[in-house]
């Protein structure tokens, strides 16, 4: 069966980066499956990746940036505005629209932006030139990391290693889904509305709850056990690096197979039910674990419906939520140091009192 080509085989030359094919990666099925259904429902609200180091972690998530949809932005806008959404535009598109000028629209890729460790604040919120602002009267505003990040994704490797201000900066943008940029009396805003990813080892230190909160699902992921795996691993990163244009022809199929079932997933994605009944059953979930505040169910209720959707469901199933709820509820459980249980098992087992046993296994 042929698939559509869509964007994925871009024109590639040699000055191009060869990115692994997400196809391609083995095994981390938890990994994977929390990275796609963040790119079928956004709101989902991003994901962490804690693990081992050598496990695989950054190159899944760059192995991403092959899969993502085109959205439709403002041409020439640095904040990627959306014509149809007001809380997604940059004052400047909002200023057109009210003077009934005409906005050129144009379709581009979601991008990924990577936030260095050891970026500025300047170089991920902004600057604002002070003198052009003194002598001529005008807000010379220069976009940074938070702007471009607009409608995409943001992706910050070692995470739990992030400076504290820059952490507070990604609060509060996260937060409000705007970013306001204040020198000398003189402020700017604009939207910053992303799919925040997250990845790091936690030998290297843990991570602030407030920052963990905003994470919608959080995946665990170890070193690969089986003999046979981890040869076929070694064996296809030699054969990437290698040859990376000929290692990627040979997974076009199954990438553009793949980018299709998203496609398709996030149109329908509306189409979607959830039984109140099993709403009911989360929510109970989450009060029996002791999960602060609702984001838990809200997480686990989306991320439940774009699993079924992703697998060509019209109805979310227990199967669905049992796949989910460990990623959507780990990182919300209180900590107890005296405890010798994974936080995914506890969820697992309370879901299981709840809903009663249930068999399932995560395919993708």
């Amino acid at each position: 069966m042929s698939y559509p080509n869509f964007s994925y085989m871009l024109k590639e030359t040699q000055k191009e980066r060869p990115i692994f094919p997400f196809t391609a990666i083995v095994g981390q099925e938890e990994m994977k499956l929390a990275l796609l259904l963040n790119v079928i429902d956004p709101k989902i609200g991003g994901v962490m990746i804690m693990g081992d180091r050598g496990t695989g972690k950054s190159t899944t998530v760059r192995a991403l940036v092959d899969l993502l949809p085109e959205i439709e932005v403002v041409a020439d806008d640095p904040y990627n505005s959306d014509p149809a959404d007001p809380e997604l535009m940059s004052e400047e598109v909002r200023q057109k629209l009210k003077n009934n000028q005409e906005l050129e629209i144009i379709s581009k890729k979601i991008e990924m932006i990577d936030l260095p460790l050891g970026a500025t604040e300047d170089r991920v919120c902004g600057t604002i030139d002070i003198e052009k602002a003194l002598t001529e009267g005008v807000k010379a505003f220069e976009p940074g990391l938070l702007a471009k990040a607009n409608r995409g994704i943001l992706y910050v490797d070692e995470v739990n290693l992030l400076d504290d201000h820059l952490v507070d900066v990604l609060l509060d943008a996260a937060a409000s889904g705007w970013n306001t940029v204040e020198r000398e009396g003189i402020s700017v805003s604009h939207p910053s509305r992303f799919i925040l990813v997250g990845s790091g080892n936690p030998e290297e230190g843990e991570l602030r709850p407030q920052l963990l909160d905003r994470f919608g699902m959080h995946a665990q992921i170890g070193t690969v056990k089986e003999p046979e795996s981890r040869v076929q691993i070694v064996e296809q990163r030699t054969a990437f690096d290698e040859s990376p244009f000929s290692f990627r022809k040979n997974y076009e199929d199954s990438q553009n197979q793949l980018i299709a079932t998203l496609v398709k997933a996030r149109k329908n994605l509306h189409m979607m039910e959830i039984n109140d009944d099993f709403r009911i059953k989360i929510s109970q979930i989450c009060s029996e674990l002791d999960v602060d505040g609702l984001r838990g169910d809200l997480v686990t209720n989306r991320a439940s419906k774009a699993l079924a959707c992703f697998e060509g469901r019209q109805q979310v199933t227990p199967e669905d939520i049992y796949r989910v709820i460990p990623l959507c509820l780990r990182h919300r459980l209180r900590k107890d140091p005296l405890e010798t249980i994974d936080s995914g098992e506890k969820v697992q087992d309370n879901f299981k009192k709840i809903f009663g046993s249930i068999n399932s296994e995560v395919n993708i």
